[in-house]
């Protein structure tokens, strides 16, 4: 993969790393984005290029070849595991031919499977093969594996971290799980070394390490134990105490996966619309990147208002409309006019109606300029992408899309 000097758009910033982490706030495009940036790699700089995506929409997934979860292909999903297969497949040839691109390199994509994730890390942490099958085999362990604490964030990056060591790929770009708050993301790490520390695993496995509980701890037990019965809560007490056995690696491995990210290889690209929450959330995100010595590498802007609206007097034009309303409406309605014989009333309410739109969102249009003004002070590459009329659904429209990411394009040339 060729390197650029000056990192100035999204290209060239992709082409200076081998990681592209794609975070911020849920339901602004973060997947579309991850696999456009994947799809241009693989097109124009070459080399093996991997998007990890954690819950594509059936559109986006069929675009890249990726089946749906049915269970014939949870099924062929075991058979790989067992043959030590990591589930990654390679986007078609045929589907580059007709988007019309001969790509340089290959794109190939792979959906998080949390739960295979969490039973690789045990098999790897266990002390010994026969720990592991009982952790495993536990059942507490087989409802909640796929749905831990911060489970989907930290896989997440503990996938990317396994996947960069194998070094099968020239880049990894990875689609950062859906969550409440975008900065879960970055805590996911140590929020998975803090609970094997935590009080409350130290609780339940305390007693039943030791024929004596701590003195404080006795209520806790005695309410725990008449809620949910001795046997239960032994049950989790063992699942816990067979778990801690994992405590060291788990920790080792949450210290690695941060100084991967920390790792000048990685950057991140934060997405966002430019709606009040979805802004916020993002701005958050970014002034944390800094402070956890991470690295932000450009903003993309989904979803923005084109900027012809904020030309020069459009505004003006629009309360013009709206004052010659009433004239405008009765030359059209009357004779020779092209709406002869139309109600010219009802023809002035709907002129009046589009006059008022277009002024209003001309304001949204401004707003959203200064906006994109202020980002670039935080961000040097600052990428917009329009409010598309049709859903990405094959790989032609995940490409059209990369287009707005990959060139470095200023806001008046997005129409």
């Amino acid at each position: 993969m060729s390197v650029a000097n000056s990192q100035t758009s999204i290209e060239a910033l992709v082409a200076a790393r081998e990681i592209v982490v794609v975070c911020g706030p849920g339901g602004v495009g973060k997947t579309t984005v991850a696999a456009a940036i994947a799809a241009m790699a693989a097109v124009h700089l070459g080399g093996r290029v991997l998007v990890v995506t954690v819950d594509p929409a059936r559109r986006l997934a069929q675009a890249l070849g990726l089946p749906e979860r049915g269970r014939e292909e949870r099924g062929r999903e075991k058979a790989r595991a067992r043959a030590g297969g990591t589930g990654a497949q390679q986007v078609a040839a045929n589907a580059f031919a007709r988007a019309g691109v001969v790509p340089r390199g290959e794109l190939w994509a792979e959906m998080l499977d949390t739960k295979r994730s969490w039973d690789r890390l045990v098999s790897r942490h266990a002390p010994d093969p026969a720990t592991a099958r009982r952790i495993l085999d536990n059942p507490l362990y087989q409802n909640i594996s796929g749905r831990f604490v911060q489970s989907h964030d930290y896989m997440a990056v503990e996938r990317l971290y396994e996947l960069h060591a194998e070094g099968d790929y020239d880049l990894i770009v990875v689609d950062t799980p859906p969550t409440r708050n975008a900065i879960d993301f970055l805590l996911a790490p140590e929020r998975m070394a803090d609970f094997f520390s935590s009080r409350l695993l130290r609780l339940l496995t305390v007693p039943y390490r030791s024929r004596f509980a701590d003195v404080a701890a006795r209520p806790f037990y005695y309410v725990a134990d008449r809620v949910l019965g001795s046997q239960f809560l032994q049950d989790i007490a063992e699942f816990f105490i067979l778990f801690q056995t994992l405590s060291e690696g788990f920790v080792t491995r949450a210290a690695q996966v941060e100084r991967l990210l920390a790792d000048r290889r990685t950057a991140f690209i934060v997405v966002s619309t430019l709606e009040a929450v979805p802004i916020r959330e993002a701005g958050a995100f970014m002034r944390l990147l800094p402070a956890k010595h991470l690295h932000l590498g450009g903003v993309v802007l989904n979803r923005v208002l084109p900027a012809y609206l904020t030309e020069g007097g459009l505004a003006e034009r629009a309360e013009k409309l709206l004052a010659l309303g009433p004239a405008v409406a009765a030359e059209l309605c009357g004779p020779g006019g092209p709406m002869a014989g139309w109600d010219p009333v009802l023809v002035e309410r709907v002129l009046e109606e589009v006059g008022t739109n277009f002024a209003n969102i001309g304001v949204v249009a401004r707003r959203e300029a200064a906006q994109r003004a202020e980002l670039k002070r935080a961000s040097e590459v600052v990428a917009s992408i329009p409010d598309l009329a049709e859903d990405v659904h094959d790989l032609a429209g995940v490409l059209g899309l990369g287009h707005y990411v990959w060139s470095p394009l200023t806001p008046d040339q997005i129409a």
